[in-house]
């Protein structure tokens, strides 16, 4: 009996020999590997050393199986400091693929502004690293198609970091609609609001990195501009800027149309149509400060509100300035609206009688981090790997390419791609600003 494949081994071998393969669909497999001994510890890397990235990595070092190996960032402080706290095996990076050059990491956190996920996604499955991947995953529709070919291809676990898809109230949400008691669902609304104010983030005067921010690294394959301390702050703050994140859509969305996503098993959008504008805000930023958009699937359309202007929230709170979200799913017997944390179900008069629950089937998430490091070790498929939530993404950024458009985009399922419209096939392609590539080869 031979003994079992350990992760290092596995990713080795695994990678090697799968770049040949024609139909990337064939390499992805629920159970690619025995599970490595338990005791076996996870090297870990975090890129991207800031709120959410630290978040990720607390929810991840403290579990024994996980040794903080490095922490990349390019400004010194934030480097140095998460990495102090790790003391005797983390070392600081300044640049991600040092990182990924190291033979003795395992996995990585992905948790960069937006407009590097894409890049260093496909860069970490290259180097046959794991991967926890911070939403929005991509920004273009060719970046959603090229990291989900590129995990296809190298065989790499991956998590995108919807933590809320690990929430109990989802689960509840999903088995209802599963269950078929309030009939078929033909339309799901879905909307994000807050109200920033008309000064929204504010402005900068500052156009000086300060020392020890590697300013040009961080911009990497978006466009070039000054610096600028707001947009450099936070994740927060990226979203009011189109070029680095694609606005409160992709910055939101991801949490909240992956439920629909989930418990309709929806595919890719067929049509796809977004308007909006900056119509009020006035800072540093150019993202909308509100959008609307529509998605056609086969038997269902879903809608998604953005406002940033603006925090009425329906069933979900008014009044005082919040920020607020929700879901609503409209069908035949009843209407199921939801949050992150409550659902309520309202009856078609007489069409739904029972309001009780189904039974539970869906199990309980170990957390959604913990979830992706289980899997490191059994090499099956997390719950929103990237196999999965492709669907969520690509719906995003066909929204957001419609949008920047001024019109509708029909995308064909079978082919995946945009019909009919050759511009709108150019731009779903971004133009990386060298020395960075796009990774055309995974399309």
């Amino acid at each position: 009996m031979n003994p079992p494949t350990s992760r290092r081994t596995f990713v080795t071998t695994a990678a090697a020999a799968t770049l040949g393969v024609r139909n990337l669909a064939a390499a992805t497999r629920p159970d690619v590997a025995r599970r490595a001994p338990p005791s076996e510890r996870i090297r870990l890397a975090l890129i991207g050393a800031n709120g959410m990235g630290r978040a990720n990595l607390a929810n991840c070092s403290n579990q024994p199986d996980v040794v903080v190996a490095a922490i990349c960032d390019v400004s010194k402080q934030r480097r140095e400091e998460v990495a102090a706290q790790f003391p005797g095996t983390a070392r600081a990076h300044a640049d991600f693929r040092e990182v990924l050059d190291r033979p003795d990491i395992d996995a990585v956190i992905i948790a960069t502004p937006p407009h590097w996920h894409a890049a260093i996604a496909v860069a970490a499955a290259q180097a046959g690293k794991d991967v926890y991947l911070q939403k929005p995953m991509t920004l273009y529709p060719d970046e959603t198609l090229a990291v989900r070919n590129a995990f296809r291809r190298h065989q790499v676990i991956s998590q995108v970091g919807t933590q809320i898809h690990a929430s109990e109230n989802y689960r509840r949400v999903v088995e209802w609609i599963r269950s078929g008691r309030l009939g078929p669902v033909n339309v799901v609304r879905t909307f994000n609001v807050m109200n920033q104010g008309p000064d929204g983030i504010g402005r900068s005067s500052t156009s000086t990195p300060p020392p020890g921010v590697d300013w040009e690294m961080w911009l990497g394959p978006a466009p070039a501009r000054p610096f600028n301390e707001l947009l450099f702050r936070d994740a927060y703050n990226h979203c009011s800027f189109w070029d680095y994140s694609g606005g409160w859509t992709p910055g939101m969305a991801p949490h909240i149309v992956d439920l629909p996503i989930w418990a309709l098993d929806l595919g890719v959008p067929l049509v796809t149509h977004s308007t909006g504008g900056r119509f009020v805000v006035k800072d540093d930023g150019d993202a909308p400060d509100t959008q609307e958009v529509v998605w056609q699937y086969p038997a269902t359309t879903m809608t998604w509100s953005m406002n940033t202007v603006n925090s009425f929230g329906f069933d979900f709170g008014r009044g005082n300035r919040d920020r607020r979200l929700g879901i609503y799913f409209h069908a035949l017997r009843g209407t199921l609206f939801t949050g992150y944390d409550h659902h309520e179900i309202i009856a078609e008069g007489d069409l739904l009688k029972d309001l009780s629950p189904p039974p539970k089937s869906l199990p309980p998430s170990p957390g959604h981090e913990r979830e992706w490091l289980d899997c490191v070790k059994s090499r099956r498929a997390p719950s929103c790997c990237v196999d999965y939530h492709w669907r969520v993404d690509l719906a995003l950024t066909l929204a957001n390419l419609s949008y920047k458009l001024g019109r509708s985009i029909r995308f064909d399922p079978k082919t995946e791609k945009i019909v009919g419209d050759s511009e709108a096939r150019r731009r779903a392609r971004p133009e990386y600003r060298r020395p960075w590539r796009f990774p055309s080869e995974y399309l």
